[in-house]
């Protein structure tokens, strides 16, 4: 049985999916952007702030459902710049501790919305 999770704290789809799906004790969640749920807009600044906001998205998601960070067991960040894997690995730090999810980081060629980074991960009880 797939159950939809929708937070109002993270911005709403900007297309045809659900924010998550819990199935089975596990939670799917989608490609989160750096939007701010309140304003709709990117955070002042640059790949940091956008990646704070993505990371907090992605932590109401997690809330909603009855999760946190520490369920994470799978992480994909997208970035608009590789060059921008250490600035990733800052922020990540705030968010995981050890042991850490797994993940891949790769670059792409364009992000939703003209985003510098996007994330999606995926949690288990």
């Amino acid at each position: 049985m797939k159950k939809v999770i929708s937070s109002p704290l993270a911005p709403a789809a900007v297309g045809p999916y659900s924010q998550a799906i819990e199935t089975n004790g596990t939670l799917y969640v989608s490609g989160q952007l750096p939007i701010d749920a309140a304003t709709g807009k990117f955070p002042e600044g640059g790949v940091r702030e956008q990646l704070e906001q993505v990371f907090k998205n992605i932590g109401h998601v997690l809330s909603e459902a009855g999760y946190d960070f520490s369920n994470v067991v799978k992480t994909t960040v997208y970035l608009q710049d590789m060059a921008d894997f250490g600035t990733l690995n800052e922020v990540y730090s705030k968010y995981f501790s050890e042991p850490y999810p797994a993940r891949v980081a790769f670059q792409v060629a364009a992000l939703p919305k003209g985003a510098l980074a996007e994330a999606e991960v995926i949690a288990v009880k």
